[in-house]
């Protein structure tokens, strides 16, 4: 069954999706939004093993795909493996739309998430998405040295050529998001840029503001 977007519009009308590059800032700064005004968090990260568990391989093959080690893992082209993270994306969209029509209900809900610009179009507005964003570079270490990820770092360091692990995965994610984070600034959707002066008090302010939440 397809449901058309204004469809999913109507019944995603209580969702802001907070969403972007890596290290962005959205999960920080969904937390503190959700802080301040009592808000409850979706973080499609830490729904997908129980989307997983849910799926089916013949389905969602990308998210069923089991890999033995690090080793493994971390053994594919840089082609292979940013094609594995668009799909399992893609895979658990329809999941996570269906989580957010019943939690949205009768509360607002903060969707932590990673969406292309393609996405937003079918399923929100302009005004209740915002993109943050950070240029590509050294992704892995920024991932490796927050407690929140402290469970990727554990596991590309335990690949037998950590070196080599990283420079793929680094490689990945950039060819991965090289486009995307130059397309989100040409849009036309809000989009906030992290810096090495961008502070969470003004970010956070900024996006109150695009999302009414607080009145200018």
């Amino acid at each position: 069954m397809i449901f058309q977007d204004n469809v999913i519009k109507e019944y995603l009308k209580n969702v802001y999706f907070v969403t972007g590059t890596p290290c962005g800032g959205k999960t920080t700064i969904t937390q503190e939004l959700a802080k301040r005004h009592g808000l409850f968090i979706y973080n499609t990260d830490e729904q997908f093993e129980k989307h997983q568990r849910t799926s089916n391989a013949a389905f969602q093959p990308s998210m069923n795909k089991l890999f033995k080690d690090a080793d493994e893992f971390f053994g594919r082209t840089v082609d292979e493996y940013k094609k594995w993270l668009i799909d399992n994306t893609r895979e658990q969209l329809d999941f996570v739309l269906l989580d957010l029509i019943r939690l949205s209900q009768n509360q607002i809900v903060l969707c932590d998430c990673d969406l292309t610009m393609e996405q937003a179009e079918k399923i929100t507005e302009p005004s209740r998405i915002v993109f943050l964003i950070k240029e590509p570079t050294n992704i892995v270490e920024d991932y490796c040295n927050r407690p929140d990820h402290q469970g990727f770092s554990d596991f590309i360091n335990s690949a037998s050529d950590t070196k080599k692990a990283k420079e793929l995965c680094n490689a990945t994610l950039k060819s991965f998001n090289e486009k995307r984070y130059r397309d989100i600034k040409a849009s036309g959707y809000y989009w906030i840029e992290r810096t090495s002066q961008s502070t969470v008090e003004e970010t956070v302010e900024k996006v109150e503001r695009h999302f009414g939440l607080i009145v200018c």
